[in-house]
């Protein structure tokens, strides 16, 4: 990778099989839409620190070099850099990886690509960390990219995982609230992106912003609100909301975990001292790479 923001090209290296190319395709066209030029850094912030509350940063090496597999837009990778001599930030897909150059090209420490989780063309236990979010559940094979990535990891160096939760701590009311909603997901997500970003835009209005506006009005009311369905958005903007709208219902492939099952595949991949977030959102987990083979 060069210095600065690096190259964007199609030659970054081949691309693995543990592929779906359509829902690469989608995020390609949803990270050109929300680039999120548009998210205000408190807010950013705010989200910065909902999925890293757990990263361990006081453990990291001096001028420290990681890795940003999934970079999306690179909203993660512009807090994460000033924390690291070096960081590689690697997407599938291409056109996201050309909107991630665009927004990092003011931080020289970041280098972008297009490559996939299996194909990081970085050398194994080269990196002092290594961070995934909400990018291994759309996947075919989940279990097969987490090992890859954590072979790129440096004998104890962690890596941090968020993937969709299989609402095992929810109750039975919510995961059939869920279910349903999962039926309109499977409708919407085949659909041409222009009819798939105007729906999830729609749902976005008429259900994100009433349930979250809603949770907020209860919330300022003293109540509580934890389960209350999407009270996690009740701070956030129609920004963030518009965004993850799209993300949910407009994505063809998704897995969802339970936390057994995300720390037997982090165990799977050699990570050990497994701990999970006990906030929103679920499920956010770091795993230490193993000194043992």
């Amino acid at each position: 990778m060069a210095s600065g923001a690096g190259p964007v090209s199609r030659d970054t290296g081949p691309m693995s099989p543990n592929l779906d190319s359509r829902t690469v395709e989608g995020f390609g066209k949803q990270w050109s839409v929300f680039d999120q030029r548009d998210l205000a850094p408190a807010e950013q912030a705010l989200l910065f620190q909902r999925y890293f509350r757990i990263f361990p940063w006081e453990q990291l090496p001096r001028r420290s070099v990681g890795a940003d597999v999934g970079c999306g837009a690179g909203r993660w990778a512009a807090l994460v850099a000033p924390h690291a001599g070096r960081l590689y930030c690697f997407d599938a897909s291409l056109a996201a990886a050309r909107v991630a150059r665009e927004s990092l090209r003011s931080l020289s420490n970041c280098a972008v690509g297009c490559a996939s989780a299996e194909r990081l063309p970085v050398p194994d236990g080269s990196l002092d960390f290594v961070y995934s979010l909400g990018v291994l559940h759309h996947l075919p094979d989940p279990a097969a990219a987490m090992r890859a990535c954590a072979a790129k990891l440096k004998p104890g160096a962690p890596f941090l995982v968020y993937l969709y939760y299989a609402l095992d701590n929810r109750p039975a009311w919510y995961r059939a609230l869920w279910r349903m909603s999962d039926l309109v997901r499977r409708a919407v997500a085949v659909l041409p992106f222009p009819f798939r970003y105007a729906l999830s835009q729609t749902i976005a209005l008429l259900v994100y912003v009433p349930l979250a506006r809603t949770a907020r009005w209860l919330e300022r009311r003293g109540r509580n609100v934890d389960r209350w369905p999407l009270s996690s958005y009740r701070k956030l903007s129609l920004y963030s909301i518009r965004t993850d709208a799209l993300d949910r219902f407009g994505t063809r492939l998704e897995r969802r975990f339970s936390a057994d099952q995300i720390r037997a595949m982090m165990g799977s991949a050699g990570l050990e001292r497994i701990a999970f977030s006990s906030e929103v959102p679920y499920w956010c987990a770091i795993g230490y790479r193993s000194a043992l083979p």
